[in-house]
This record gives structure tokens, C-alpha cells and sequence, in this order.
């Protein structure tokens, strides 16, 4: 057993719908979405989907008082809830998303993902590390408690 082997911790990363390209098989053959399909395919309320409009992240048209959500949008949440399950600020999510529209075929937007995605790579990897050490001092200092609970109940008895 290493000092990774714990509950909790697994080698293989959670397997979260494709962001980046390939086929979309939530959006296959829709164009549009409501709030409710939304909020039911991601596990989102209606309200978190409002603050992201609100933020500028998604941009529904409307059709009276009802939101209709295009592949865009439903796209830009996908990417919007994947940098918040990484640790990415909404502030940088949305300097992503903004470069979609540079004109460049997104190069520059995926350079700067790839850049950002690496970087906070790294940093995960820096704080499993220190979450790692951290559990090891605790097994560790817990062996040392138990030791000393164990030798007071021998003394007593």
C-alpha cells in the first residue's frame, strides 16, 4: 500500500461529458432548450442557470417570460460547469468562452485553455500532494493518541 492508497482517491479521472470537440449526444438533432431541459440534463436549478445569465456566461433568447436556451448556450454550460468541477473562477471561465468569438478558428482560445487547463493541473496535483501528507501526519498522530489512550487504561487497570 503507498501513501496514495486511501478512500477517496482514485487513479483514473471521473469520466465527464467531452468539452472540447466530438459529438454531443445530449444535443443530438436539438437546436433549442428549455429551462427545464437544462436544469433536469445537468443537475442545475433554474436559478443557477439565471445567475450565469446574469453573468453574461449564457444568453437565452426569449419567447414571452419563457427562456429558450440555444446549443451555444447549452454548450457554454457544459464548459461553465466543468471549470467550476476543476476549481476555474467564473471570471475565467468566461475569458475562455470570450475567445471563441475572436475569428480564428479558436486557436487562440484553445491555446489559452490548454495553457490554463495544464496550469491548473499542476496545482491540483501540488494539493493532493499536501492533502496526502497532511492525511499521513493525521494516521500518524492518531497512532500516537491511540498509544497513549492504550497506556493510561494500563496504568488505570
Amino acid at each position: 500500500m503507498t501513501e496514495f492508497d486511501h478512500p477517496g482517491h482514485t487513479a483514473e479521472p471521473r469520466q465527464e461529458p467531452g468539452l472540447v470537440a466530438g459529438f454531443d449526444r445530449g444535443a443530438a438533432g436539438r437546436e433549442v432548450f428549455t429551462i427545464r431541459d437544462l436544469t433536469k440534463e445537468f443537475e442545475v436549478s433554474a436559478r443557477t442557470l439565471r445567475f450565469y445569465e446574469e453573468k453574461g456566461l449564457l444568453a437565452p433568447r426569449r419567447n414571452g417570460e419563457k427562456r429558450l436556451y440555444s446549443r451555444r448556450d447549452r454548450a457554454r454550460l457544459r464548459y461553465v460547469l466543468m471549470g467550476k468541477r476543476v476549481g476555474f473562477s467564473l471570471e475565467e471561465v468566461r475569458e475562455m468562452l470570450d475567445l471563441y468569438d475572436l475569428g480564428d478558428g479558436r486557436r487562440t482560445q484553445l491555446q489559452v485553455a490548454l495553457a490554463k487547463f495544464q496550469e491548473r493541473a499542476v496545482r491540483l496535483e501540488e494539493q493532493r500532494g499536501e492533502i496526502d501528507r497532511a492525511i499521513a501526519e493525521l494516521a500518524r498522530a492518531s497512532l500516537e493518541i491511540q498509544a497513549m489512550l492504550s497506556a493510561r487504561a494500563n496504568d488505570e487497570g
